[in-house]
């Protein structure tokens, strides 16, 4: 404001000057033009003062210049459609971050060269620390790769063997580039395990039941028609057939009992048990079934504890799988020997040097031939058969026990040397 002064008051000294106006009187003038000046500056700054603070939302008092007002009034009305609009985007974006992160399946948001920007809940809690392994995955940086090339969504089947069998579909949808400083895609992962493992489990079912129940059902057909024929009024025959029908019916319903175990522990294998499990607990529940068989075999427990907090795991599975383990070791075991229980913490090797637990039962009976090892958790696989029929087995008890082991993200192994015993080891993560 003091620099437009500058042209006024160089005409009045130069009209002073060519002695057209008196001195005293265009001091005068200037001096007064000076304080108009500065008080005119001081209202101006206070009113831009006062303007920033209306931009800002700061309480202040209205300006006093008028053109200040009026443009103060025209940004407060404007500042405030602003503010209604960006709270209405933070509701709506707040509302469509909460649809992501709820979805059920798992969404990444995947920059060009692989780094992931965003998950959702699903994806933390099912890929978690394995984001780069699934990134890295031949087909899904393929789907990436075309998705970026040519702006079209692409999809792929991925098939991850490792810790446990899961068939993935991924869908890969490139993103607009204007909402990101790179470009990006949405990557979304469906888990078709399940499904899958549904129509194999009904084709399974089907084939094994049928080989399996063919033996005792034929075996059971040909006692009833010789009750009914030959052996009809032969009492002694008719128990002797009885007898063994019930052993042949009880054999069908253990292994269809053990088939359904199993089908159904597959179904839920892709999934990690939320659950904890007590070791001394699950022993002490587990072992008091088998007291009766304890006794009647004459067998000595050495149990070997460790005072342990609980483990994540599911007890009801793992409950399964120390009385298909002890249930080995009964049957197979020494009559009137030892079987040894053993928990106790671990870390390295021979097992992962993350911390883990050890559960271990071992029997002092005649072992298993070192051959036959790599094959004892197939399906139906006996070393003796005409043993395993004879003490009640299935052929499906050390599948089961493998299954819930993969569930549980753990290890088993199995020792054995012929005449000493054997030993299996089921190692979980802590």
């Amino acid at each position: 404001m003091l620099l437009i002064l500058v042209v006024p008051v160089l005409g009045q000294l130069l009209m002073v000057i060519a002695g057209t106006a008196p001195l005293d009187v265009v001091l005068i003038l200037i001096l007064v033009e000076m304080l108009a000046a500065m008080v005119v500056a001081f209202l101006w700054r206070q009113d831009l003062e006062r303007l920033r603070c209306v931009v800002t939302g700061e309480p202040t008092d209205p300006p006093r210049l008028p053109e200040i007002e009026r443009v103060g009034t025209f940004l407060g009305q404007a500042v405030i459609r602003t503010r209604e609009r960006l709270a209405l985007l933070e509701v709506q974006l707040g509302a469509e971050q909460a649809i992501l992160e709820h979805l059920p399946e798992p969404l990444l948001l995947v920059t060009a060269d692989g780094t992931v920007q965003r998950t959702n809940e699903a994806a933390r809690q099912t890929v978690g620390a394995d984001t780069a392994a699934v990134l890295r995955h031949p087909l899904l940086r393929g789907a990436i790769d075309r998705a970026l090339a040519t702006s079209t969504p692409q999809a792929a089947d991925l098939l991850f063997a490792a810790p446990v069998t899961r068939e993935i579909h991924a869908m890969v949808t490139p993103l607009d580039a204007g909402l990101f400083e790179e470009r990006h895609v949405s990557v979304l992962l469906v888990d078709h395990t399940r499904e899958r493992a549904v129509e194999r489990m009904r084709a399974d079912f089907v084939a094994n039941a049928s080989h399996e129940l063919r033996t005792p059902l034929a075996s059971l057909i040909g006692f009833v028609e010789t009750l009914q024929g030959p052996a009809k009024d032969d009492l002694p025959a008719r128990e002797r057939f009885l007898d063994i029908m019930a052993q042949q019916a009880a054999r069908m319903n253990r292994l269809i009992d053990d088939l359904l175990s199993l089908s159904r522990i597959e179904l839920s294998e892709h999934q990690p048990p939320q659950g904890k499990i007590q070791f001394s607990e699950l022993i002490e529940r587990t072992l008091a079934a088998f007291e009766p068989r304890i006794v009647a075999r004459g067998v000595r427990l050495d149990l070997r504890l460790a005072d342990l907090p609980p483990v994540a795991g599911d007890v009801d599975q793992m409950a399964q799988v120390l009385s298909n383990l002890f249930d080995n070791a009964l049957k197979y075991g020494r009559e009137g020997g030892v079987i040894t229980l053993t928990v106790e913490a671990v870390a390295g090797l021979p097992w992962p040097t993350r911390p883990g637990v050890v559960m271990v039962v071992a029997d002092d009976g005649a072992g298993i031939p070192k051959a036959h090892l790599p094959r004892l958790t197939e399906r139906f696989y006996r070393v003796d058969k005409g043993r395993s029929r004879a003490v009640g087995g299935t052929g499906l008890g050390l599948a089961i026990v493998k299954h819930i082991v993969n569930r549980h993200r753990g290890q088993l192994t199995i020792t054995s040397e012929e005449g000493q015993g054997t030993r299996f080891s089921v190692w979980l993560p802590r």
